[in-house]
């Protein structure tokens, strides 16, 4: 049967596990961002060099893919909960570990880049983990209203997480590190509160076609399918977020704190959408609304990306930002309502390399093709990129584009189109 997402704002906040969920993810996602701009900056401001920018994604990304038969397999097996929560208090030891070649003056980018890697093993543990974890957390009917508010966590922890990482750079790198710790420790407690949820364990045989499982699911279903390799192409071919520290220095002459700030705009406006959605969520015509955020996302790029004025860049990351959340809304809850629970962690792992493919392969196509061409001339292929991906996407997905509501499907059934 359906379920009807309820019209409470705040449904998913009336159960107890996913409010202890929510917080943690907000601490973690706030660590993160910390580090993100510290480390961005701080390798900018010791090699000068915007190949480093991209490298530093690349490296983190690389995990993701190398173990993507290994992570979603332990998020289907093991206790969610625990994965997510020793993955968080591994990225606590690795942000001490930044900290202390800071106060050491050893800062480098070969031991920087080490300790990067093992952020990525344990990112790509912790995602589908995470991801899998709140809908055994909340009823079907509140899954809706839950994608909206992980998205808004995150986001909420990106405004605040940049302008704060700018400014305690500012006052001194080692300081920025220290918050980051004390953040991830604290997401990490908050984790292993969560009580222990209902949840299938896979019990398959633990053979090659157990470990495909996941890949065979978005195969087989060409909505998934076409949403994510949507978000892949359209964020790879237009992601500038690895070019910010080259456009705070040196195109809008922006220090840290102004560094901050453009890292942040792009979250202003995914938060105000996400609050919008969380009141109004999308009840018809899902599929049009999510290719329409994709181009615009790509127009924001372009203005962004030939943009020399402070305020019309940080209004072109933001229109970006509200423009992406409109697709991570589709995107995330199609895959939440329509992925079986026993296989939620490995589908999660596949799509945790789409999307860490589309962030971290574009900030360094984005660093390389700077490297080359310019910055601006990066980010503007890249925005004509995004356009062109929406274009083709629509017409090659017409499954997708006609979507019309986000409810459950029946399980075997088709979704709902207009």
């Amino acid at each position: 049967m359906s379920s009807v997402p309820s019209g409470d704002r705040f449904a998913a906040f009336r159960h107890v596990a996913y409010t202890y969920f929510f917080f943690a993810r907000f601490l973690t996602a706030f660590a993160t961002q910390v580090v993100s701009v510290s480390v961005g900056w701080q390798m900018y401001d010791h090699t000068g060099n915007p190949i480093y920018l991209g490298l530093i994604g690349l490296v983190q990304f690389l995990p993701s893919l190398l173990l993507i038969l290994v992570t979603g397999t332990v998020a289907d097996r093991y206790n969610r909960r625990m994965v997510a929560a020793i993955c968080i208090f591994v990225g606590t030891i690795c942000t001490a570990a930044l900290l202390f070649l800071t106060v050491s003056g050893t800062f480098a980018p070969l031991p920087v880049f080490v300790i990067l890697a093992v952020f990525g093993i344990e990112r790509a543990f912790m995602t589908p983990a995470t991801q899998s974890l709140a809908p055994n957390l909340i009823p079907p009917e509140d899954l809706s209203n839950a994608v909206t508010w992980n998205s808004m966590s995150w986001d909420a922890a990106a405004i605040l997480g940049p302008v704060a990482g700018g400014l305690l750079y500012g006052i001194g790198p080692s300081i920025s590190y220290t918050v980051a710790v004390l953040f991830f420790a604290a997401g990490s407690l908050l984790t292993f509160l969560i009580p222990k949820p209902q949840q299938r364990v896979a019990h398959e045989s633990r053979s090659l076609n157990e470990i495909l499982a996941g890949f065979r699911f978005i195969w087989s279903e060409k909505v998934v399918l076409g949403a994510v390799s949507l978000d892949l192409f359209a964020v790879l071919l237009g992601g500038a977020v690895a070019l910010m520290p080259v456009y705070a220095r040196d195109i809008l002459t922006l220090g840290p704190w102004g560094l901050g700030l453009l890292r942040a705009a792009p979250s202003f406006g995914a938060i105000a959408m996400g609050l919008f959605l969380a009141t109004y969520p999308i009840r018809h015509h899902a599929g049009i609304y999510m290719f329409s955020g994709v181009a615009i996302f790509g127009v924001g790029t372009l203005i962004f990306g030939v943009s020399h004025t402070p305020w019309l860049s940080i209004a072109a990351l933001t229109l970006m930002g509200a423009s992406d959340l409109i697709s991570v809304y589709v995107r995330e809850t199609l895959i939440t309502l329509w992925t079986p629970d026993h296989v939620r962690g490995r589908v999660n792992a596949v799509n945790m390399v789409f999307v860490g493919a589309s962030n971290e392969l574009g900030e360094f196509r984005a660093g390389t093709m700077a490297r080359y061409f310019g910055a601006v001339p990066a980010v503007v292929i890249g925005g004509l990129g995004t356009l062109a991906v929406a274009i083709i996407w629509a017409g090659g997905f017409p499954q997708l584009r006609r979507i019309d509501s986000l409810n459950a499907p029946d399980r075997g059934g088709e979704p709902q189109v207009a």
